[in-house]
């Protein structure tokens, strides 16, 4: 007897003698109607699942997920107003700043121009004054000047005579002096 297993191919079997495939199962014909049957029971019971467990928590995901997005969205646009708000709010703010600002300046460039008029003021007073002085004293300077170069003038037309051997006449040598002195 032999050890082998022996295969009868009958037309249409794909089993051998044991009750094993012969081949590819899903590719044989007599079992086709089986295998669409349980494809089809398998088909309905995902579909049920999905159904009733699967599809509902997903919908229930989306709907949380686009109420949460359309919150976030009608946020931010609040958001957004409130951020344009605060900027014209800021704008105004800066532009009052700018405008006390520039008063604030003005009224300082007034007050440093007053004390500056007033310090000028004190200078020219203080400055005619010193030259009111100065003058006097040139004057007196001056005077003191035209008495020195007279009395040198005629002490050195005294000594001129008096080298050239000459008797020098102390009226005549004033008044020769004085007549050169005026011009």
């Amino acid at each position: 007897m032999a050890t082998e297993p022996i295969v009868e191919e009958i037309a249409g079997t794909c089993v051998n003698e044991h009750g094993g495939a012969i081949g590819m199962p899903q590719l044989c014909v007599d079992w086709m109607p089986n295998q669409i049957f349980w494809l089809l029971v398998t088909l309905v019971v995902m579909f049920f699942i999905l159904k009733t467990i699967a599809l509902p928590r997903i919908g229930a995901v989306l709907a949380e997920r686009k109420g949460t997005i359309s919150n976030d969205l009608a946020a931010a646009e609040e958001l957004k107003l409130k951020a344009v708000a605060a900027e014209k709010a800021f704008n105004d703010a800066l532009a009052t700043a700018r405008v006390e600002a520039a008063k604030i300046v003005a009224a300082a460039k007034a007050d440093i121009q007053k004390d500056l008029d007033k310090a000028t003021a004190k200078a020219d007073a203080e400055i005619g004054a010193r030259a009111a002085e100065s003058e006097k004293k040139i004057s007196e300077i001056r005077a003191g000047a035209m008495e020195a170069v007279e009395t040198v003038a005629r002490d050195t037309a005294r000594e001129i005579v008096a080298a050239l051997g000459g008797q020098a006449d102390a009226k005549a040598v004033t008044s020769a002096v004085t007549t050169r002195m005026k011009g």
